[in-house]
């Protein structure tokens, strides 16, 4: 998938995917339903790549009518510390951010 957000291209195909994810809901039928991988471009920006059903962040809405979509949002690089957490995805925690993370 490809996209062009404020001036910056942003492609699925080039970056290193760094983690994927979903909510476990299956894809058939369900409105919250969601599929999104984080990816890391070359120049160390950080993107969420996804799709999701109509009661999802994918939504997409046109009059009365709410569906689902696919799309690219780009995201700080704090803001791909705190989804790896919620994911607990440790391992690419300390591989990308072990500068940020202290025992406790």
């Amino acid at each position: 998938m490809k996209s062009i957000i404020d001036g910056r291209r942003y492609n699925t195909e080039a970056p290193q995917t760094v983690c994927v994810a979903n909510n476990g809901r299956g894809c058939g039928g369900d409105f919250s339903a969601y599929h999104e991988g984080l990816y890391r471009t070359g120049k160390g920006n950080w993107f969420l790549c996804g799709t999701g059903g109509p009661m999802t962040k994918y939504a997409v809405h046109d009059g009365n009518m709410t569906s689902g979509s696919s799309k690219i949002i780009p995201i700080s690089k704090d803001e791909a510390r705190e989804w790896l957490e919620l994911w607990d995805e440790t391992d690419v925690l300390e591989e990308y951010f072990f500068d940020s993370i202290e025992d406790a």
